[in-house]
């Protein structure tokens, strides 16, 4: 139970790899706030709060669009004002492209960078407001702890997806921005870097083609899954990761080590 009473946002909750933070983090003992554009799973299946529910878990639901700074403000106000704090704000959400450089249209790299560096930008100043507020928990360290998703393709090229791999460079450099910045007023701030993680989403993500070459990038005999990141989010979100900060975790099957 490394997240007892703890309060966790989590942003892109209702599916995926939000999913499955949310559910980690109410089995170690967090109350879960999941911001989302929608509640039902792209994968199918339960949603998050009534997956939480049956664990016995408490949360609630909040329609987000992440890109809305008024909507972010309202999501970490009416976080406190339900649950008395923040301790967590995971940034999950993300937008992908689909194009290589010269065909990105302006739409494009506008749709991805508001959701993956400006939509992360607000979640992140958002929470440090409150966080400050804050006195840390009994025998903890941290006021606050942020953990962003980033990606391997904020480190190396994504294929055909320019303005994602771009808006995952952004959370990479962001988190340890903030680290340096906020560690002194006890604000831990740390990243997980997922590599190809089967969410049970459809699509070209999951074609013949981009299987393979995800088999070919990975040492580890299988490919990822959710659950996989959200273990590591936790850890992160933990006071487990006590002195560390500004680290941006792979979690890749060895994918950057190939």
């Amino acid at each position: 139970m490394r997240l007892q009473d703890r309060v966790v946002v989590v942003t892109g909750g209702a599916s995926g790899i939000g999913k499955a933070i949310c559910l980690k983090a109410t089995s170690e003992g967090a109350r879960v706030v999941v911001a989302d554009i929608r509640e039902d799973p792209r994968e199918g299946g339960a949603n998050t709060v009534d997956a939480i529910a049956e664990l016995g878990g408490e949360a609630m639901f909040m329609t987000v669009d992440i890109t809305n700074w008024d909507e972010v403000d309202q999501l970490v106000s009416k976080t406190v004002e339900r649950f008395g704090a923040l301790d967590v704000m995971v940034n999950n959400a993300a937008a992908h492209g689909g194009s290589a450089l010269l065909e990105t249209s302006e739409p494009e790299w506008d749709r991805v960078m508001d959701v993956g560096a400006k939509g992360m930008f607000f979640g992140c100043k958002r929470a440090i407001q409150q966080m400050l507020t804050q006195e840390p928990r009994v025998g903890a360290e941290a006021r606050g702890r942020i953990v962003n998703i980033s990606s391997q393709h904020g480190m190396i090229r994504a294929p055909n997806d320019f303005a994602y791999g771009v808006s995952k460079a952004c959370a990479v450099y962001m988190t340890r921005q903030i680290a340096g910045d906020y560690a002194d007023q006890g604000i831990v701030c740390n990243a997980v870097a997922p590599g190809k993680i089967l969410t049970g989403k459809t699509g070209s993500a999951i074609t013949p083609e981009a299987i393979a070459y995800s088999h070919a990038r990975t040492p580890w005999p299988r490919l990822g899954r959710s659950e996989d990141v959200a273990s590591a989010v936790i850890f992160l979100a933990s006071d487990d990761a006590s002195y560390i900060t500004g680290e941006n975790l792979m979690v890749d099957g060895g994918w950057m080590a190939n």
